[in-house]
């Protein structure tokens, strides 16, 4: 047996021995990353479903500014009337 020979079967051998774990071991890594992607498939279908429930605060927070107005115009309202009640008041006074 020449030395080249020698080498091509110890090249072989040492092929065999490795290349079961590598094999293994990027059959692991394929089977993680699968699990990796499925779960984040998952966590972006959670993320939009909260985000399309959160949209509900902004129309809420619009909500929240116009009740503040019609508050203030209410009370603008009650100033009002009770002017009115005094002047109304003071005139049906007179008629008596």
């Amino acid at each position: 047996m020449s030395t080249v020979e020698i080498l091509w079967i110890i090249l072989l051998i040492v092929a065999v021995v490795v290349l079961g774990p590598v094999i293994r071991l990027l059959h692991k890594t394929l089977l993680a990353a699968i699990h990796i992607e499925r779960y984040l498939k998952e966590m972006k279908e959670a993320g939009l479903g909260i985000a399309g429930n959160t949209e509900h605060v902004k129309a809420l927070n619009s909500t929240i500014e116009v009740a503040v107005d019609i508050l203030d115009t209410a009370g603008k309202i009650n100033g009002n009337s009770e002017t009115i009640e005094v002047t109304l008041g003071s005139r049906a006074a007179k008629f008596n």
